[in-house]
């Protein structure tokens, strides 16, 4: 992938020197180490985000974290992996971007923080073991670098562009949230059951890997920066990270019922559908049968 030298977006957030501090406190509770494993658990068994888990299980909807940042700060000057992030970053903005002008909207990209150990967020206390996700409270999204390492060494998905395609499909949800998708499923939380609610994180998330293909699709238009074994490297981390492989490796079973991400071959078919043909309409997952 052939990075270097693009625009590096200047909505990053840099809070790795500031240290993870010692407590956990979401919303005014403060929250015990067996809530956290629980929460850890579902999301290495699940798929499911331990924000949502520790919600849950302490009684709140949408937590609110209550310790207070400085002010933002940028990644160093000669930081290679915060320049890579920042690259891809920006032409996640480039490609949203354009689409939104396209339908007559402005686009509003999120800002992407950097972190170590744990960070105060809208959604609640982010820890670098949730691996990255997206907070539509505060409308940025959160990576401990250190997840790419896990991603290539633990789930086998090595490659600058699996690593690319995990920014874009956290962006994804943003573009989500600014379609209005997030607060429609979120409306429905706690009138379905918890296997329908499963399948309506599922359309969620494989719209999200539809979403990521089409910014791979606007980004190789607009720079022509991928290189041979690119694709594969993406399709690749979409298949490690499918509900299937996660609960084969983590339990040696598998059970659809409880999927909240989808299979390998779902995540790997919609991702390849925003790729082929670069259509928000085409990603349309909550009105298909088949997935």
């Amino acid at each position: 992938m052939r990075w270097e030298g693009n625009r590096q977006s200047d909505n990053v957030e840099d809070r790795r020197s500031g240290g993870g501090g010692g407590g956990f406190g979401i919303g005014g509770r403060s929250i015990g180490i067996g809530t956290i494993v629980i929460a850890l658990v579902a999301w290495g068994v699940f798929g499911i985000n331990p924000l949502t888990t520790i919600g849950v299980i302490t009684g709140g909807g949408q937590p609110q974290v209550q310790q207070q940042q400085g002010p933002a700060q940028k990644p160093p000057a000669g930081d290679t992996r915060a320049a890579f992030v920042s690259t891809v970053l920006a032409s996640t903005e480039d490609a949203w971007g354009q689409i939104f002008r396209e339908g007559g909207a402005q686009y509003k990209a999120p800002r992407l923080v950097l972190f170590r150990g744990v960070t105060p967020t809208a959604c609640g206390t982010g820890q670098s073991a949730m691996g990255p996700f997206y907070c539509p409270g505060d409308q940025k999204v959160y990576l401990d670098m250190d997840f790419f390492d896990t991603l290539s060494r633990q789930l086998g998905a090595p490659g600058e562009f699996a690593q690319a395609y995990v920014i874009a499909h956290e962006v994804a949800h943003h573009v989500q949230t600014l379609l209005g998708v997030t607060q429609k499923v979120d409306a429905m939380r706690g009138r379905v059951s918890q296997s329908q609610q499963n399948a309506l994180s599922v359309r969620v998330e494989l719209q999200a890997d539809c979403f990521a293909g089409i910014w791979a699709n606007k980004s190789q238009q607009a720079k022509n920066w991928l290189e041979q074994g690119d694709i594969e490297s993406a399709m690749n981390a979409a298949a490690r990270i499918g509900d299937d492989a996660l609960q084969r490796q983590q339990s040696g079973t598998v059970r659809p019922d409880s999927f909240t991400h989808g299979s390998s071959a779902q995540r790997q078919r919609w991702f390849n559908t925003g790729l082929k043909t670069g259509s928000v309409q085409a990603c349309d997952t909550f009105n298909t049968q088949s997935l």
